[in-house]
């Protein structure tokens, strides 16, 4: 009798989220309190995944396990792009998972995604082909072998579709059973002929299953998740969900997921394996034909990515979604205009420029210096290498502006949409670089209900080189910049830089050379910017004149604040620099946010002072409150909070830890029923952390131990509910080999720390 096989395989995409000028995630408000929502995600999900836990029946942790050594997965590249950057113990703990299925199996977990998740069926045959071998490449570049499948975005599929993935040597994809022609077994795989005498296998996906993993609860508890997939019989059963199902979507799904593998693997109850593994040793026996355009998550096919078709998220009723079909209509316009612009300038600067198109991503996937100019020498026929990258931009822009979630949801204004968008304001302003031609007036009249967010929202964040010197001109009053240094992609040097001071007001007057480090585009600006205190702050910049010219400035600006004061030095400055004059306004998101908290440090002080002493004075009345059961006034529960919350996380982020103070305020919370915000969780968590990898760096210190163990303690007796997964990973990596080394000495402080290391083990609820 043939062995069972399991295949779990899990979707992990988030979509770009980078603003498209400055290639950076800025701060994302409905995130809160993380920085953006791929922190917030990976936090719940991702990196559970890569340590996920295994309890026993006193919610010990037994093992810590790599979900992604046992499923099949595919990341989106983008995703994996932020990754890597942001988060390299994840991304490191995805790849390696791939490592270790191949050296098990001969086969890795990991599959590919065509790049940016576009409708596959809705897009150009030029689009399709690039999107594949991006992703292909892409894949190649991470995980350092060929893929053997690759994810359609939202299964949506069609014929040309799969000669795409099978043009590019794909051997598989995964769809949902409905898009077959006919009824199928779930269990075997298919073989697909196609058109070019070319096939692709398919894998349809258990259907009710997966649907009860995502929709459903299946996931309560691991075990029933382990006895449904045992529960069908045939030679493989396999699901596919959205990867965010195991820890975003469903708070401890990862565990559910790590449980349920362990528990079949464990007792032989049949074969986890991945798609490739098993197709291997049972090749497909029968042939399928798809049902063109549809997808999984669209009942009218592909609907849901071109009109009004009647899917949602969950959209009130009355609502509709009739703004989808004119922004499709209007990018496909966008796109194909800027196709022509593409092929007839491109033909100036590039031997073949859909070739170079499709050579591309080794550009973005490695932007140094020397890469750069190796991709221009093999593609490039003219010297003009700015107009050759602007050109390839336009079109990197073009695609990501199809990325499918700017139709997915109910809203036009969410932040999805709102990216696309951003996207499309990019392409439109390299476009006009490259040709002279604005094409925004006639999106503008295209996009329907989008014109107000375009407007409103995009609009405004449109950068240019001169935005950039204006961001930096301001900064400099608060940051102390490198002669050469750089602001998100864009590379500064100064030529000249001088401050200046009278009373509590800051001059700083510059000249610097502006350089984007994706286009190479570069301009050179001198500025004059002077604060005056608080949010108060004025000057300009303006494109760089003669040294003589610049000089001058800076003498007669320097001098007048010298001798006639701030309010004469203004008038000066309006002589010098045209509007719009800078205000806090020039500073990019994050940095805004950074310099008005920062300005805005001594009041927050007055207020604090003035909470701290509400809260002092009537301390006991609180606790009297708190021991009757009586709910407190408001003011004196948010004086108390406020108080409570601002002393913790000051103590917790301090270099030094006060573990005393820190538990007495803990102790105060707990008595007085005082509620404890995520921002205070996240910083208790990672005080927690840091002690954590203090003690490893030196891990036979007993002090640095003693004081781990005392920070967890005192977390533990106050019942503050903190991710200590990090610090759990370190124990339980430590555990063995470091116990090993210790329990070999004989000595007494070997003993002590045996019994300390020991002691936080409990606390950190290992078994």
């Amino acid at each position: 009798m043939p062995v069972r096989s399991i295949c779990i395989h899990g979707h992990f995409y988030q979509p770009p989220r980078e603003n498209a000028w400055l290639e950076a995630v800025e701060t994302q408000d409905t995130a809160h309190p993380y920085h953006d929502w791929n922190e917030r995600i990976t936090a719940e999900c991702y990196a559970q995944n890569a340590s996920s836990r295994i309890l026993d029946e006193h919610d010990r942790i037994t093992k810590i396990v790599n979900n992604y050594a046992s499923i099949s997965f595919n990341f989106g590249p983008t995703l994996l792009s932020w990754l890597a950057e942001r988060a390299p113990e994840t991304y490191d703990a995805v790849v390696h998972a791939d490592r270790m299925s191949r050296e098990r199996s001969g086969h890795g977990n990991a599959i590919a995604q065509a790049y940016n998740h576009m409708i596959m069926p809705l897009a150009t045959p030029r689009d399709r082909r690039t999107q594949v071998r991006w992703g292909v490449r892409d894949f190649e570049h991470r995980f350092g072998h060929k893929p053997e499948g690759m994810w359609l975005p939202e299964t949506a599929v069609d014929i040309d579709s799969l000669e795409a993935l099978a043009e590019e040597g794909i051997q598989f994809t995964i769809l949902e059973p409905s898009q077959a022609t006919r009824a199928i077994d779930p269990t075997v795989p298919y073989r697909c002929e196609l058109p070019s005498g070319k096939s692709i296998v398919i894998f349809f996906y258990d259907g009710p299953i997966s649907r009860a993993v995502a929709f459903e609860n299946l996931l309560a508890r691991g075990e029933y998740f382990a006895h449904r997939l045992l529960g069908v019989s045939g030679q493989l059963v396999n699901i596919a969900t959205d990867g965010e199902t195991y820890g975003h979507h469903h708070r401890f799904g990862d565990m559910a997921l790590a449980y349920a593998i362990d528990y079949i693997t464990e007792n032989k109850l049949a074969r986890v394996v991945n798609y490739a593994c098993f197709l291997e040793d049972n090749p497909p026996a029968g042939e399928v034909q798809i049902r063109e355009r549809t997808s999984w998550s669209c009942i009218h096919g592909v609907g849901r990515w071109e009109r009004d078709c009647g899917c949602n998220a969950g959209a009130p009723a009355g609502s509709n979604q009739q703004w989808r079909k004119p922004l499709r209509e209007a990018l496909d316009w966008l796109r194909d205009e800027c196709a022509v612009i593409f092929e007839s300038d491109g033909a100036r600067v590039l031997r073949d420029p859909w070739g170079a198109r499709d050579a591309y991503i080794d550009v973005v996937l490695d932007r140094s210096e020397d890469n750069v100019d190796a991709f221009l020498a093999k593609h490039a026929i003219i010297e003009d290498k700015n107009a050759a990258l602007e050109l390839l931009e336009m079109q990197r822009n073009a695609m990501l502006m199809f990325t499918s979630c700017g139709w997915f949801f109910n809203e036009v204004s969410g932040i999805e949409t709102v990216q696309v968008l951003q996207y499309a304001a990019r392409v439109i302003q390299l476009a006009e670089k490259i040709s002279g031609r604005s094409l925004e007036p006639e999106l503008l009249d295209r996009v329907g209900d989008a014109r107000q967010i375009y407007e409103r929202q995009v609009k405004p964040t449109r950068i240019d080189l001169r935005r950039v010197a204006a961001h930096y001109a301001v900064a400099s009053l608060f940051d102390s910049f490198a002669h050469e240094d750089h602001v998100y992609c864009y590379a500064v040097r100064q030529e000249d830089f001088e401050t200046f001071r009278a009373g509590r007001a800051k001059m700083a007057i510059g000249s610097i050379t502006v350089t984007s480090r994706i286009t190479r585009e570069e301009a050179a600006f001198e500025f004059a910017v002077i604060h005056l205190g608080e949010t108060e702050l004025t000057g300009g910049v303006r494109p760089a004149t003669s040294t003589a010219h610049y000089e001058a400035m800076k003498r007669d600006l320097s001098e007048d604040l010298r001798v006639n004061g701030v309010s004469s030095v203004i008038r000066v400055l309006d002589e010098y620099f045209a509007e719009p004059l800078l205000s806090i306004r020039a500073l990019f998101r994050d940095e805004q946010r950074r310099i008005l908290n920062f300005l805005c440090n001594a009041t927050l002080g007055e207020a604090e002072s003035a909470f701290r002493q509400l809260h002092e004075r009537y301390d006991p009345l609180m606790r009297f409150h708190a021991t009757l059961g009586v709910p407190l006034p408001k003011v004196l529960r948010i004086a108390a909070e406020f108080d409570v919350n601002t002393q913790l996380r000051r103590l917790a982020e301090a270099d030094e830890l006060s573990l005393g103070e820190m538990e007495q305020l803990l102790r105060e919370a707990r008595d007085e029923g005082v509620a404890l915000d995520e921002t205070t969780l996240i910083a208790l968590t990672r005080a927690v952390e840091r002690a954590a990898e203090e003690f490893c760096k030196s891990s036979e210190d007993l002090e640095k131990l003693e004081q781990w163990e005392a920070m967890v303690s005192i977390v533990r007796q106050a019942d503050v509910p903190i991710d200590l997964r990090k610090p759990q990973n370190a124990y339980y990596h430590l555990k063995k080999s470091v116990r090993a080394l210790i329990a070999a000495s004989s000595s007494s402080s070997a003993s002590r720390w045996l019994q300390h290391f020991d002691a936080l083990g409990e606390k950190l609820s290992m078994a």
